[in-house]
């Protein structure tokens, strides 16, 4: 008799090699059928699924152009950092709107070399008070980098906020505002956008925020009444707002929540 333990630990092996692949990660149907190969850091993307995330991500890049955004195609993490790294080199501020997606490119040792001030309101130690401080001058700061929940194919960025600060500081005040997501944040419409959000950023978050909040405990959105909640404010960019300097770094890597 196969002891069930092993097959449960089979199981989540089978899954964990299929998320590394990519599958099932903003994964359009029909897609999962993919091939994994072994390499020697751990599983690597079948070549042929690796091409069609390429053409969803250039298919982003170029409706996010039609729209009024500065969209660009990233191959590599290290492309978005370069990108990001020579923009920094202007600033003498520079806001974080907290995106998981930034904190993954380990862009903070190399910012701070080049002297910049980081505006972070999320560093240990900081009270409340504080964090409402560094939030209002990431309104006005040369740089602001941040990640968005969802970005659909006809190139509309789409986000939800509890706070407002990254949505706000996104649309109107930095003087150039980066947003960069990885193929994951890619969805076929708004419907499916909002849809992802709440199944997957909005739980995410709740539970690394160590939040109160149901979605936090099921993993699933119950259109809570919490006042811990962070689902406040969905915001759409139909276009580039008029007055906002954004540049959209699309990676083709799976990337934050």
């Amino acid at each position: 008799m196969v002891d069930d333990r092993g097959m449960l630990a089979a199981s989540e092996q089978r899954e964990k090699n299929l998320i590394q692949c990519g599958v099932g990660a903003g994964v359009p149907d029909g897609m999962n059928k993919s091939v994994c190969k072994s390499g020697e850091g751990g599983m690597e993307m079948d070549d042929n699924l690796l091409w069609v995330y390429e053409q969803r991500c250039k298919m982003a890049v170029a409706s996010l152009q039609k729209n009024g955004f500065d969209a660009v195609y990233c191959k590599r993490r290290e492309d978005a950092c370069r990108n990001i790294i020579d923009e920094a080199r202007k600033a003498r501020t520079i806001g974080f709107g907290g995106s998981m997606t930034v904190r993954e490119l380990q862009l903070e040792p190399e910012l701070e070399q080049l002297g910049v001030e980081l505006l972070q309101h999320n560093k240990p130690g900081l009270s409340s008070e504080e964090k409402l401080s560094i939030r209002r001058r990431q309104l006005t700061c040369d740089l602001f980098l941040t990640g968005s929940n969802a970005v659909t194919l006809n190139g509309q960025l789409v986000n939800v906020d509890g706070v407002g600060n990254r949505v706000g500081a996104m649309m109107f005040g930095p003087k150039q505002v980066i947003v960069v997501m990885g193929r994951n944040k890619i969805v076929e419409d708004v419907h499916a956008a909002i849809k992802r959000i709440k199944a997957v950023a909005a739980p995410a978050n709740a539970r690394r925020l160590n939040l109160k909040l149901p979605c936090a405990v099921t993993g699933q959105c119950s259109e809570c009444q919490s006042p811990e909640r962070i689902c406040r404010a969905t915001v759409i960019l139909d276009k580039k707002p008029s007055q906002a300097n954004i540049r959209v770094l699309i990676i083709n890597d799976d990337l934050g929540y």
